[in-house]
């Protein structure tokens, strides 16, 4: 199964400034997170971005929050938790335009068409074992397709990313690379952004 981009979202979790010091190759995980966010930017894949209680550890790297449609400040570990759900699947109204056809602009006289569900949501962050962790895992009962970026996630140890990758793949989340994503939502070498594309990688 490929993932498409017409179908995908990107989470941004936690990559807060002032943790990155700390995390195992935290600087690898930055430069991969940076690159999804471009890449999605050109693609017109929604990105989203959550903070762990930035009060005390501050905001997400301003080169990745300025990427994002809408950062989400959360307590709990997981960002479910905290209405990002909501977010990537927001309630779409039912209720019928009302009043006659002649007083309705004619856009208003036809059913909306839906736009495609974005059920496909690609994780990158840190605390691998933590926040990114338990989100996915909330994702995944929440029905989500869900796909974790192993080269822009980390934690404070190798040893608990690790340990994270091994349960995510466990659960049945898709464990990719920052290349594997961008060239799957690419497809192919024709398509027009191709080699915008190609120059984040590079």
């Amino acid at each position: 199964m490929l993932m498409d981009a017409d179908h995908s979202q990107l989470v941004l979790i936690d990559l807060q400034a002032r943790l990155l010091p700390a995390i195992f190759q935290g600087d690898l995980c930055l430069a991969n997170a940076l690159r999804l966010a471009q890449a999605s930017q050109l693609l017109d894949v929604p990105t989203w971005g959550t903070e762990q209680n930035p009060g005390k550890l501050g905001g997400n790297a301003p080169e990745l929050k300025a990427l994002c449609r809408q950062t989400l400040a959360k307590m709990q570990f997981s960002a479910c938790e905290e209405g990002l759900t909501d977010w990537l699947r927001p309630e779409v109204s039912t209720k019928p335009p009302t009043g006659n056809a002649r007083s309705l602009p004619k856009h208003l006289q036809k059913p909306a068409v839906a736009a495609p569900e974005r059920n496909t949501v690609v994780l990158a962050g840190m605390e691998a074992h933590v926040c990114v962790l338990q989100t996915a895992l909330d994702l995944l009962e929440d029905e989500f397709e869900v796909w974790v970026v192993t080269d822009a996630c980390s934690s404070r140890t190798e040893r608990n990313r690790d340990a994270a990758f091994d349960r995510l793949a466990g659960a049945g989340v898709e464990l990719v690379t920052t290349e594997m994503v961008l060239f799957e939502w690419l497809r192919t070498a024709e398509h027009p952004l191709f080699k915008d594309v190609q120059t984040l990688i590079k």
